[in-house]
């Protein structure tokens, strides 16, 4: 056995042996392949390895600048938002309060406005109670004393249209008489006296119609159209300046050759177109017989006869100094001043002028017996309603 064991050992051994061996032969061939390899391909790839580490730490890194760039590019948009936005919270806040200022100022506006409509409102009820109250009281009054009234005022428009009937007939008779007087005179030596102006030897009736005055007649219609159809505005003193239509030019003529210069005419329902009417006929009248003229305004209150100067100075270019008891017009408030007036100037050798303003309602008798007198006759109608609104 103990044999069997060293042979044994012997044979282990020479397999150990054959192994290691074996093993030390294989090693070296090995290492010298890997030490080949390594020696050529691998060192290209770890350079290459190297060089795109390289460029992409470059390309990172450039990326990581521009990143910073825009980071800080954005915390100076972020700076100037921030302030943009305080600003316009300032602004907005501003704004606010100029609205909450506006508003309560309209608010304050209406109120006073309000308060005032109500102020004005109270005193229009105040003052339209009172007119009603008023209107009460007439009516009462009215009813009290009109039929009084109603009959006074027909018997004086009934009275005044007498009047103005038999005045008319009698200056109808009168034109026949004066008429006919001059066929009973009949002189053959009348002719010799051409040049002292007959109508300065009878200056108590002048006429304008007969066949004797047919000159004087063709020159009053003359002047009748020229102040019609050619009006001087800026013509000399006592001269018509203003436009003078058809129907007043129509006035005028009745005055002179239908009713002989002493009449009334219809009031034209304004006191400026019968001061219109009458300035014709003191134009007229002024060129035939010039300095001689003597106008006589008669108006029953100073507010009247204020408007006749005014109308008078318009019309014929006449001013202040013109108008006086002794100058070319004058303005009187009673009929009677007038009457006394005239007699002086027919005394005196001139010629009045007695021109009577609608708001008579009467003529004086006494104003009857002058040779030259206009009266303009109120209407009826309005004579009526001021005594209604009067009483």
């Amino acid at each position: 056995m103990n044999q069997d064991q060293q042979n044994q050992e012997i044979t282990n051994k020479s397999s150990v042996e054959a192994e290691e061996q074996s093993d030390q032969e294989f090693v070296p061939a090995s290492e010298e392949t890997n030490q080949e390899l390594v020696s050529e391909p691998g060192v290209d790839f770890l350079v290459e390895l190297e060089q795109l580490s390289e460029v992409e730490y470059a390309k990172e890194r450039d990326r990581v600048v521009e990143a910073q760039q825009q980071l800080s590019e954005l915390k100076s948009q972020a700076a100037e938002l921030k302030q943009e936005i305080s600003a316009l919270q300032s602004q907005r806040k501003k704004l606010s309060e100029q609205v909450n200022q506006t508003q309560s100022a309209l608010d304050q506006v209406v109120q006073e406005s309000l308060s005032q409509l109500e102020q004005r409102k109270q005193s229009l009820q105040i003052a339209v109670e009172q007119l009603e109250r008023r209107q009460e009281r007439i009516r009462a009054e009215m009813r009290t004393t009109f039929a009084g009234v109603s009959q006074d005022l027909a018997i004086r428009v009934q009275g005044f249209k007498d009047y103005l009937t038999g005045s008319l007939q009698d200056l109808a008779a009168a034109a026949e008489q004066l008429q006919i007087a001059p066929k009973v005179k009949e002189e053959p030596e009348p002719r010799q006296v051409e040049p002292s102006k007959p109508v300065e030897e009878a200056p108590s009736t002048p006429q304008f119609a007969e066949p004797r005055f047919q000159s004087t007649a063709k020159q009053i219609r003359r002047l009748l159209d020229e102040y019609r159809a050619e009006p001087d505005y800026y013509g000399p003193p006592w001269q018509l300046r203003r436009t003078f239509e058809p129907v007043h030019a129509e006035r005028a003529a009745n005055w002179f050759f239908t009713q002989g210069g002493r009449g009334a005419l219809r009031t034209m329902g304004s006191r400026l177109q019968n001061i219109l009417i009458a300035s014709a006929v003191i134009s007229v009248l002024y060129t035939l017989h010039e300095d001689r003229l003597r106008t006589l305004i008669l108006a029953n209150t100073p507010e009247r006869l204020g408007d006749w100067r005014r109308g008078l100075q318009d019309c014929l270019g006449i001013g202040r100094p013109d108008f006086g008891p002794d100058r070319g017009v004058g303005l009187f408030e009673t009929p009677e001043a007038v009457a006394l007036k005239a007699e002086r100037l027919v005394k005196g050798n001139f010629m009045p002028l007695i021109i009577i303003d609608d708001s008579e309602d009467k003529v004086s008798l006494g104003l009857l017996q002058f040779p030259l007198w206009l009266a303009f006759a109120p209407d009826p109608q309005r004579m009526a309603r001021e005594r209604e609104y009067d009483f």
